[in-house]
């Protein structure tokens, strides 16, 4: 069994920066791992993935050049630095464990999920 538990969220102002973590229990290793948001009443929305070695990311356009997506395997904790952020991130983030070693878009491609941690932004 995994046990994935979000932390950092918070109120914040446009411009400022959160850093959200997420601390896995159970097997992570040779998985990746990713973050998604989602605002109520609309989809699940990706935002970033990291590989199980760190070596590669991926990240929603929406998000890039602003968010960094990092792990370290030996707190077995993955991260969300959080910079820029406007209003339209607000939304609830959720970290998750990815059935592969290598990260995806797909929400459809992550088994384990965290319970969520809210973000918001004010204007």
């Amino acid at each position: 069994q995994v046990q994935l538990v979000e932390s950092g969220g918070g109120l914040v102002q446009a411009g400022g920066s959160l850093r959200l973590s997420c601390a896995a229990s159970g097997r992570i290793s040779s998985r990746s791992l990713g973050w998604f948001r989602q605002v109520p009443g609309k989809e699940r929305e990706f935002v970033a993935a990291i590989s199980w070695g760190g070596g590669r990311s991926v990240y929603s356009e929406s998000v890039k050049g602003r968010f960094t997506i990092s792990r370290d395997n030996a707190k077995n904790t993955v991260y969300l630095q959080m910079n820029s952020l406007k209003p339209e991130d607000t939304a609830v983030y959720y970290c998750a464990r990815g059935t592969s070693a290598s990260g995806s878009s797909r929400s459809g491609e992550y088994d384990y999920w965290g319970q969520g941690t809210q973000v918001t932004v004010s204007s």
